[in-house]
């Protein structure tokens, strides 16, 4: 391993072409589909907490119960009044509406309770899913994984509103198909006690109609509600890509741009939703055909039994409600279809993101659980320390950095310069644990005494004693220790400025690149850690003020690796790393290095040659 008192080159390998992705294909409404939706909603089922769920689910299968048998009681009540009507029989009536108007003050409150306590069903539901997704996606910094290999789409979007979207409709969707199936056993008895061949008609009839829904209208349908849900996603995300950017497009007058940009995601929504209507068209189409013709097939079948006086009226009309209970039972996926279709849609996206973010049986999950590439290798160590590593960006066999090894010992300050797009950034990026395609071994302290200062600071959404103590939620240091730490960094009058450590502004807004810039080094005294890394993090400061701060840290013996390309910061470094692209670099003493250095003749020559003995020998000098 070379340390930082002595030089070395590395070079390029030859690139291999990347492996294009694999197109995913949407599972139609079939077994695919059910495993899908139990990969997902299983774990709800087996948490710790599971007993509340179950007794929730359980209240509620009750709730249906209850509302079923009362739903057969009003069903029969309504034909004795029409057989009391029939027959002029004035006391058989009016016994039938007390019997009615009693079985209603009992069903209209259960069917309230029964609706509420499914929509608090699905929101406990929704409230623990969302947070085990939370989870994943932000343990081990996947969410920055995910947007840099652009594997998945629109994740935010699928745990906001497809997981809100999967419990309620998986709620919704259990309960009807429990419901349909009570329904066909309470009305099933009461059809076939009046009419045996009304009860073969409606099997046949309801099969017919099912099979059609599968297979006419099923894999279509799917695939449709599967891109409308992300070319929707997409729509909406250019939309708030304008709101953040709004200032740079401002400055650009890149409206017209930004409104071609816009259009094109919006043209793709509307093209995709004239397939979708097109299809629900001739869906709604068949539904209405089906449903329609219940009217009449009761009454065909049944008339001439009412007719010959073999059958009260009253019994014709239980029939007629019965059988369509039973068909609704029996038809419900044709009924549901269209929501079922868009339903499977979202369960293909939530498995998409749970297969990225959630850990699978064997402990192993996210964007890089399938690349079968060479990864770097993190190991726990006193200082930061770099063996034989060679770096390629995500989804890419191009060679930033081929076989660098340094040491930054306690105290040492690296600069890391080069040509634009020759790896800096990305260095940093895999000391940081950001990227970890390529080769080698990176040795690095604990988490907590690595500090990261990038060149446009995060500004979160809240008080100014949140920014200074950020990314902690709490800090011990007082408001006076604080206010003190602003005046190091010369931000003196800011919290005079906006009303207090504790007001709440739009900093981003507010506060120029510049002083954010300083609030992120208060954020560096306030934590005080062992090595603090800097991507370009003084770009937006005068000279002043970059000396200051560059002091600050060095006689507190802080361990610094930065990037710039100012000659200014050179001497608060003791040595620099030039990275000089297609993999190359060379490692120089800072007190001989120039910024300016030839990069032809013969000290460029030798300089690219990397020769380690050259390279001590202008160190000593």
């Amino acid at each position: 391993m070379t340390t930082l008192t002595s030089a070395d080159t590395g070079t390029q390998r030859d690139d291999a072409p990347a492996q294009p992705a694999r197109k995913r294909r949407i599972p139609p409404l079939s077994l695919a589909a059910w495993k899908q939706f139990l990969n997902v909603a299983k774990p709800y089922w087996q948490q710790e907490a599971k007993g509340k769920a179950w007794t929730l689910l359980l209240l509620l299968i009750v709730l249906m119960l209850v509302d079923t048998r009362l739903a057969v009681m009003l069903n029969n009540q309504a034909g004795e009044m029409t057989s009391a009507l029939a027959g002029k029989d004035g006391d058989r009536f009016w016994a039938a509406v007390r019997a009615c108007l009693f079985t209603l003050a009992f069903a209209i409150p259960i069917y309230a309770f029964y609706y509420y306590m499914r929509d608090v069903f699905a929101n406990q539901w929704r409230d623990w899913l969302t947070r085990r997704f939370l989870d994943g996606y932000l343990n081990g910094r996947k969410y920055y994984a995910l947007g840099a290999v652009g594997d998945l789409d629109n994740p935010d979007q699928r745990i906001a509103e497809d997981i809100n979207t999967f419990t309620g409709r998986s709620i919704n969707f259990l309960l009807i198909f429990l419901g349909s199936l009570m329904q066909l056993v309470a009305f099933s008895a009461v059809l076939w006690s009046i009419s045996h061949l009304l009860v073969g008609v409606l099997a046949v009839y309801a099969i017919a109609g099912t099979v059609i829904a599968l297979y006419v209208f099923g894999t279509p349908l799917i695939r449709l509600n599967f891109w409308q849900l992300r070319r929707e996603a997409d729509f909406r995300f250019s939309l708030i890509r304008l709101r953040e950017n709004a200032e740079s497009i401002a400055f650009y007058r890149g409206e017209a741009q930004e409104r071609e940009h816009i259009d094109a995601k919006f043209g793709l929504v509307i093209d995709n939703f004239g397939k979708l209507i097109k299809k629900q068209r001739s869906l709604n189409f068949f539904q209405r055909t089906f449903s329609q013709l219940t009217l009449v097939l009761p009454g065909v079948i049944l008339a001439n039994g009412v007719l010959s006086g073999e059958l009260e009226v009253g019994r014709a009309i239980q029939a007629t409600g019965a059988f369509t209970a039973v068909l609704g039972a029996v038809g419900v996926i044709v009924d549901n279809f269209e929501s079922l279709s868009r339903f499977v849609a979202g369960i293909d996206r939530l498995q998409a993101l749970s297969n990225l973010v959630l850990a699978d049986a064997k402990g192993q999950s996210g964007p890089a659980a399938n690349d079968k590439r060479p990864r770097i290798t993190m190991r726990p160590g006193e200082h930061l320390a770099l063996e034989s590593l060679t770096l390629h960006p995500p989804e890419s066999e191009r060679v930033l950095i081929k076989e660098l090894s340094l040491e930054v010992k306690p105290g040492d300050a690296l600069l890391i310069t080069g040509d634009s797009g020759c790896g800096k950034s990305s260095l940093l990026r895999a000391i940081a644990g950001l990227w970890g395609t390529g080769a080698g071994t990176i040795q690095h302290p604990r988490a907590d005494d690595i500090f990261f200062l990038p060149q446009q600071p995060y500004l979160q959404s809240g008080t100014l004693r949140s920014q200074l103590i950020y990314p902690s939620a709490r800090c011990e240091l007082d408001d006076e220790q604080l206010l003190a730490i602003l005046e190091q960094v010369h931000l003196p009058h800011l919290a005079q400025r906006v009303g207090g450590l504790d007001a709440v502004r739009d900093w981003e807004k507010l506060l120029s690149v510049g002083e954010q810039q300083r609030l992120a080094f208060g954020r560096v005294l306030v934590h005080a850690p062992a090595i603090v890394i800097l991507d370009e993090a003084t770009s937006a400061l005068d000279s002043g003020n970059e000396a200051s701060l560059y002091g600050r840290l060095r006689a507190s013996r802080t361990t610094l690796v930065s990037i710039a390309h100012r000659p200014a910061v050179l001497r608060h470094h003791t040595h620099v790393l030039k990275l000089m692209g297609d993999g190359a670099w060379e490692l120089v003493d800072a007190k001989v290095f120039r910024f300016d250095e030839p990069e032809s003749g013969e000290d460029g020559a030798s300089r690219r040659a990397g020769s380690a003995s050259a390279m001590s020998v202008a160190a000593s000098a």
